[in-house]
């Protein structure tokens, strides 16, 4: 049978600590008949400078934890999580937003399922009193986790899950603030650790929030793009580098339209669209190509192959990557052709107003090509020195 272990972190919460640990309580029941035969509740009090902790200490079925100063609210549950005894580790907050009562709920598919992880969606959920600017900061965090995790997910900051006490070490080390939501959810998808999302309630909280819209949501979304950078960066630069490249295209296809309507010279945004053609082309497929290349050093880090790419597939099978080499090349003849023949039209008369984008296309070519060729050259060093080890147990074990 199970025990489950669940963290309150408290700061300043005289108003609703009482009643929510009442509560965390008061489900011992149903938790016992879905297979859990033991809670423990523990709540950390994160340097509180009201009756927080006396009102705790009052009640002898909650171990108390005590913060000397605040240290943030990641930091309360991680100290926690190292008090805790329990199979399954569990965490809400102290203002009586999230539900308790569904504990039971978030136990099952770990118990039944084999799920690792449970996470009490407030997005999905019946009832919600959530602000409408949390709803849609949520909501965009959530499609920020999804789309750059590769894997959909509704509630990526939710403060009430539970999950196995074993998958803790995958899922650090993670941060002091109120950052350690999104940032736990970014890692659970890239460690490929299984996620369930499970609907709850969601109630105005008791007392003055501590969130920031801005300044966290900010800090959210910062910690989102810097963790997926630490296991999946082409992920993150590819997109950035695809968007800039696409873009580029766009101009100058335009510019071309333009020039076999017969129009030679440009205005000032023709002459910045030039100028954010080549900046962007460039630019794209560098910023590409240190994605990919990041990968692969993550790679080495890691001892093992990135499991995702761009698209979600493994680095190290026949990936967009493995063709830099030939693309480059045939972009590179490309754009030394389409100067040459510039050149030569030039020597036999034709004006420079006739053929200035065609030179400013054949350098940009030129770059754009020998950019993939270095870039498939350094990955394939890099690839070479992540499969090394690989290899050689293979040559001296035969498996």
């Amino acid at each position: 049978m199970a025990s489950l272990s669940v963290v309150i972190p408290a700061y300043n919460e005289e108003d609703g600590i009482a009643a929510i640990v009442e509560r965390v309580l008061a489900v011992r029941p149903s938790l016992k008949a879905c297979g859990v035969q033991e809670l423990e509740l523990i709540v950390v009090d994160d340097g509180s400078r009201d009756r927080t902790c006396e009102i705790v200490a009052d009640n002898p079925d909650v171990r108390l934890v005590k913060h000397e100063v605040n240290q943030g609210y990641g930091a309360a549950l991680k100290t926690g999580f190292r008090h805790a005894r329990g199979d399954l580790l569990a965490f809400l907050d102290a203002d009586g937003t999230y539900p308790p009562e569904c504990f039971p709920q978030l136990c099952r598919p770990i118990l039944e399922e084999g799920a690792d992880l449970v996470i009490g969606s407030r997005m999905t959920g019946i009832e919600s009193e959530m602000p409408v600017v949390r709803r849609v900061g949520n909501t965009i965090f959530a499609a920020l986790v999804s789309l750059l995790g590769n894997h959909r997910i509704s509630d990526s900051a939710s403060g009430m899950r539970v999950f196995r006490q074993e998958v803790l070490a995958e899922l650090y080390p993670l941060p002091d603030g109120l950052n350690f939501t999104p940032v736990m959810s970014t890692r659970a998808l890239h460690e490929h650790i299984e996620m369930v999302e499970v609907p709850i309630t969601y109630s105005e909280r008791v007392g003055r929030s501590k969130l920031s819209v801005v300044r966290d949501g900010l800090r959210f979304a910062n910690s989102i793009v810097w963790t997926v950078m630490s296991y999946n960066p082409v992920r993150v630069l590819g997109m950035i580098g695809v968007f800039a490249v696409v873009l580029a295209t766009a101009v100058g296809i335009g510019l071309v339209a333009l020039r076999l309507q017969g129009v030679t010279t440009l205005g000032h945004w023709g002459v910045f669209s030039v100028y954010t053609a080549l900046v962007m082309g460039v630019s794209g497929v560098s910023i590409f190509s240190l994605g990919a290349m990041f990968n692969y050093l993550v790679s080495l880090f890691h001892k093992q192959p990135v499991r995702q790419g761009l698209f979600g597939k493994p680095i190290f099978t026949p990936s967009l990557d493995h063709h830099f080499g030939w693309m480059g090349l045939l972009i590179t003849l490309g754009g030394v052709l389409l100067g040459g023949i510039s050149f030569s039209l030039g020597l036999r008369g034709w004006d420079v107003t006739r053929l200035w984008l065609y030179l400013l296309g054949s350098s940009l070519l030129v770059l754009m090509g020998l950019q993939l060729m270095i870039s498939w050259l350094v990955m394939r060093v890099l690839e070479d020195l992540s499969e090394r080890e690989i290899k050689t147990r293979w040559d001296l074990e035969g498996a």
